[in-house]
């Protein structure tokens, strides 16, 4: 077999890699809405951000944010988190999705945004799943 066989499927599944690597889902974000970690929320979040928790909407700093989503996770245990769609472009994805509970099920949206190389959180939306 030549060598320029070999040569081009290596590195189309090595391309394919590194583009899926460049789509995936933020892992982080999605594992800390899964089970509830507001630390690792906050590590990824903006220094304000746009927040709506049920009937609670507002621009809130990462400290005010950090205790609404700390109170909604304590009254709202998390049992999974499943991406349903994503879309954006380079400087900004959304990705909306399902959290469920231990008692119900809400829908989630949240906005990321890129400068200067820098993947923040700034804006999470937990309605009511209708």
């Amino acid at each position: 077999m030549k060598k320029s066989n070999i040569i081009f499927p290596i590195a189309l599944i090595f391309l394919a890699t590194i583009f899926m690597a460049f789509i995936s889902e933020p892992d982080d974000i999605n594992k800390a809405l899964k089970t509830g970690n507001t630390e690792i929320l906050m590590q990824n979040m903006n220094s304000t951000v746009e927040l709506v928790i049920l009937e609670k909407e507002n621009v809130y700093s990462k400290v005010q944010a950090e205790q609404i989503l700390k109170q909604f996770f304590s009254n709202h245990e998390p049992v999974s988190f499943e991406i349903l769609h994503n879309g954006g472009n380079e400087s900004s994805q959304y990705y909306i999705g399902t959290l469920k509970t231990k008692r119900e099920t809400y829908r989630v949206y949240y906005l990321l945004k890129t400068k200067d190389k820098l993947t923040l959180l700034y804006q999470l939306r937990i309605e009511t799943d209708e």
